[in-house]
């Protein structure tokens, strides 16, 4: 799929400069190419991990009741667009959004309510947001105090990936430097209070779904992900108190022996980075940890059905690939968010592959095929050419701002439309294999009470909570960025205080702006 001539068999001759010590090795040991873990999946499964949040609080909190009771092992969150965007659901720019592509949490009230009945101490929870995420991650935190849950043991993820914003999803706040700094301070105050955490996860997914090829996919993360590690560098961070909390997120898309191959290159290259060019020490700072979720870009609104199936080669690619934690997709989410019959089946498809395949039982088994290993040593190559690109445009930040990047992904798109509207792609259902009826299935419908319920509750949080504290609070906040402190810990005492996800975002937003995007096209 990324447009390079497969041969029609490999052998040997394909792998005369192979080195097995070097470049395979075994897992466990650098350079983890065959993946991380010396037992892989022998020793435990993936986190079964099912994005997921739609409506208010108490709806989304009734669906992972849910998907816990049928054997999911991790929660993921989805917010909404207004959310997404740092937005109060009673915000005039949230109209009509509240709730549609995810669950609207607009305080610390909301993140108790979503996480209600669920101890905060025995779920790993990951949260997909990236502009406010910080903000995010306080109400969360706070939460789990109100819970009586000792912050240090909470576990899990939150997406903080703003290069990634920029690049191809948009779901921005602040300009890029203030938004690194935030990313920074994160690191810093986890590292010292929630050292469990994930501060971060470098996302290839919404670069590839933008429509990036592998490589590119690949070259861009892995960049985002060095620029991460030199920001806490220079910050004076040791790279060893910070790397082993870095994670990934990758996109599985439909080549499958490209995805794997994808999966085990960056694994690979991550490692040699991270200890000949940054000097870390522990082996935990060379080791990629990722989450897959299955493309949700090859998903067709025609014949619906037809997605289980792309879901089911996509999760056997992650798994093959050594992920350590999967989202499969539900084949309505072309058509709307999923009903709890199709998220189900996406679950079951990820147990089918743990329980009766027989795919866990050995570590990496495509390991040293002649194709594997030859396309896992080019997408290596084409990345590190990239790499060398963006070094020579001046880094990922200069990249950005001068729509280098924005480009690149667009122009990857366009042509790999280009090839579906000639029939040289063939998309099942879509191009070639065209039933005269799609069998429509039935969809979920997010009804606008949503909307109503927010303002409502909004308005009796502002009624019932401590006015002079939340403005002392959200002051004390304003002074830690114009004086260039960690805003972390102010942020949190905003959150403790039941300041508002926009309060805490407009008072950053008077120190150092909104980030608006240059016309690069």
């Amino acid at each position: 799929m990324s447009g390079v001539d497969r041969k029609p068999v490999y052998t040997a001759a394909d792998l005369s400069d192979f080195d097995p010590a070097r470049q395979l090795g075994t897992a466990g040991t650098f350079p983890f190419t065959r993946g991380i873990h010396d037992t892989m999946y022998r020793g435990r499964l993936w986190t079964m991990r099912q994005f997921a949040g739609f409506g208010t609080a108490e709806d989304t909190n009734r669906r992972y009741k849910f998907l816990l009771e049928h054997g999911q092992t991790g929660l993921s969150v989805a917010f909404d667009f207004p959310t997404l965007m740092g937005y109060d659901s009673d915000h005039p720019r949230s109209e009509g959004e509240v709730g549609k592509c995810g669950v609207a949490i607009s305080s610390l009230a909301d993140m108790e309510t979503l996480f209600d009945g669920i101890p905060l101490d025995q779920v790993s929870t990951s949260m997909t947001i990236n502009g406010p995420a910080a903000m995010l991650f306080c109400f969360y935190v706070a939460a789990a105090e109100r819970q009586g849950v000792p912050i240090a043991k909470l576990r899990g993820t939150v997406q903080n990936d703003i290069l990634k914003e920029y690049m191809a999803q948009h779901a921005w706040v602040y300009p890029a430097e203030p938004a690194l700094k935030i990313i920074v301070d994160m690191f810093e105050w986890c590292a010292k209070h929630t050292p469990l955490w994930n501060t971060i996860s470098i996302s290839g997914y919404h670069i590839r779904e933008a429509g990036a090829t592998a490589a590119q996919e690949l070259a861009f993360t892995l960049a985002n992900g060095f620029t991460y590690v030199e920001r806490g560098m220079a910050r004076g961070l040791d790279v060893d108190e910070f790397a082993s909390r870095l994670s990934f997120f990758w996109d599985i898309h439909n080549d499958f022996f490209e995805e794997i191959a994808k999966l085990r290159a960056a694994r690979r290259i991550w490692a040699r980075h991270m200890r000949d060019r940054y000097g870390a020490k522990n082996p935990r700072s060379w080791m990629m940890r990722f989450h897959s979720q299955t493309a949700g870009v090859t998903l067709t609104a025609q014949q619906p059905l037809n997605n289980i199936v792309r879901v089911a080669y996509q999760a056997l690619a992650a798994v093959l690939g050594g992920t350590q934690s999967l989202h499969t997709n539900s084949l309505d989410e072309t058509l709307a968010l999923p009903t709890e019959q199709a998220v189900q089946v996406a679950l079951r498809t990820q147990q089918i592959l743990a329980y009766e395949t027989g795919v866990p039982g050995v570590i990496d088994p495509l390991g040293g095929s002649y194709y594997l290993e030859s396309l896992t040593d080019q997408l290596e190559r084409e990345a590190e050419a990239l790499f060398a690109e963006i070094q020579s445009l001046g880094g990922v930040v200069r990249g950005i701002e001068s729509g280098w990047f924005q480009r690149q992904i667009a122009r990857s798109a366009a042509e790999q439309q280009r090839e579906v509207e000639a029939g040289t792609s063939i998309i099942v259902g879509v191009n070639e294999y065209v039933a005269s009826e799609d069998h429509p299935v039935e969809i979920l419908k997010v009804s606008g009470e949503a909307e109503d319920s927010q303002k409502a509750k909004m308005a009796a949080l502002r009624a019932r909570r401590d006015d002079a504290l939340v403005q002392s609070r959200l002051e004390a906040l304003r002074l830690a960025a114009e004086t260039d402190q960690n805003v972390i810990g102010p942020m949190l005492d905003c959150a403790r205080a039941y300041c508002t996800l926009f309060e805490i975002r407009h008072a950053l937003e008077q120190v150092w702006g909104a980030y608006r995007e240059p016309v690069f096209f």
